[in-house]
């Protein structure tokens, strides 16, 4: 048997999409240190030892889970004094790692699946804080509060992650403007035209009073519609999998040589296939407890900070859910890979868009609630604006610091709009 000096990990097999997952050697336990002695035994000293090794990557490695004791504070809280304004705040905190974390794992699992089945992977488990809060919203009846936290979510990603990664990769590469696939860009900013579609013609009819049946053609148009927008990602998913791979091949191969260059630390996953798997199950199903408590707290957060619902709504809940997205677009932005910045960035705006809003409707409609396209006429304005500007942004396939301080500006403007925004259906939350 050889020892663990000498035991290294050729990672070079096919991803669930045929793609190499990974050509780099690295030694089983080189970032873990005082843990690789006592992994040099099979079976259960060796399990157990692994998941050590795990447990210290996962939690202890990275700084940013000091903010993890504020989630159990939060129900602590939530039980002894009742105080809804610390109990959102703390909660609010609390899912900040949790978010960041889920990122983290949805990274690793990417390197056994390959970049394609990863990207999709990594926009949708960075996008589990929205889909749960979501969920136990709408489980309450609070209908405005989803629309809203998705909307926000929507306007976050594609003004404030968009632009502090532009601003951020700007900085670092001055001296040139940074260039991304256009081909990809023009895509997700079509279907987001069509989210727009989608949302803007509800609203229409329910405010031209056009309606055949009032109340009920909006909730009507807006679950066929809800059906066609995932009938439409779904063909997009199987346009990226199975279509042209062509149209996104200059990404693939910048990836590549890019890759070629980076060192083993970065190349190389730091968990097992079946640990992240693992770590993804129990970050989601905490990140699900602290959402109760969190949707439970709003209203009476509301009353004790004195700040809109709506203002909570679409600005803070969305910067919390957003955290994975805005640290990894940031990154690869300043080592120059915008390609995957805007995959992160756009493509987690066009999925919250195109099915997660969508897939709201549906669940809605299964549990008997009126959820529906109509976003209101303020909201729905804000949206199509944003994706109007983001649309000539990209337009030219180039970035710089400037862009980025344009999108940062324009979100700052949105955030002072909600906060003098009264939402003129705040009895149905």
């Amino acid at each position: 048997m050889e020892s663990v000096e000498k035991m290294d990990i050729e990672l070079n097999e096919q991803g669930l999409d045929g793609s190499p997952v990974c050509v780099k050697k690295m030694h089983l336990f080189e970032h873990i240190g005082p843990l690789a002695a006592a992994a040099q035994s099979y079976g259960p000293k060796r399990t157990h030892s692994r998941l050590l090794m795990s447990i210290y990557i996962v939690i202890f490695k990275a700084r940013i889970n000091v903010l993890v004791p504020f989630g159990p504070l939060a129900v602590v809280l939530h039980y002894l004094t009742g105080k809804h304004g610390w109990v959102f705040f703390f909660s609010l905190v609390g899912i900040i790692p949790l978010a960041e974390r889920l990122g983290y794992a949805t990274e690793q699992l990417a390197y056994y699946t390959g970049p394609t089945i990863g990207g999709l992977l990594n926009a949708t488990f960075g996008n589990a804080t929205e889909m749960i809060i979501s969920i136990y919203a709408l489980k309450n009846g609070m209908i405005r509060v989803v629309q809203q936290s998705l909307l926000g979510s929507i306007l976050s990603n594609m003004l404030l992650v968009l632009g502090c990664a532009f601003l951020s990769g700007g900085i670092v590469h001055s001296n040139k403007d940074q260039v991304f696939n256009k081909a990809a860009a023009v895509v997700n900013s079509g279907l987001l035209l069509m989210a727009v579609m989608g949302l803007m013609f509800p609203a229409v009819l329910h405010f031209t009073h056009s309606e055949v049946q009032y109340g009920k053609s909006e909730v009507s148009l807006s679950r066929f519609s809800s059906c066609v927008m995932l009938v439409a990602y779904a063909s997009y998913l199987f346009f990226q999998l199975k279509g042209r791979h062509n149209l996104y091949s200059p990404i693939d191969e910048e990836e590549n040589q890019n890759d070629d260059v980076d060192s083993d630390e970065e190349d190389a996953p730091e968990i097992t296939f079946w640990e992240s798997i693992a770590w993804l199950a129990v970050l989601t199903a905490w990140v699900s407890i602290l959402s109760g408590y969190l949707v439970d707290a709003i209203e009476g957060a509301s009353e004790a900070m004195s700040m809109p619902v709506a203002f909570i709504s679409v600005i803070l809940l969305p910067i919390v859910g957003n955290a994975a997205e805005h640290a990894s677009a940031i990154m690869f932005a300043m080592k120059d890979k915008l390609d995957i910045t805007l995959g992160v960035a756009i493509g987690s705006s066009t999925q919250i868009s195109m099915f997660l809003i969508p897939f709201c409707v549906v669940i809605g409609w299964i549990m008997g609630k009126e959820m529906d396209l109509n976003f209101q006429l303020f909201e729905t304005a804000s949206l199509f604006i944003t994706v109007l500007v983001v649309a000539f942004m990209l337009q030219e396939g180039t970035a710089n610091y400037f862009k980025g301080i344009m999108l940062i500006l324009c979100y700052l403007i949105v955030a002072a709009s909600f906060f003098e925004h009264i939402d003129p259906n705040s009895n149905d939350n």
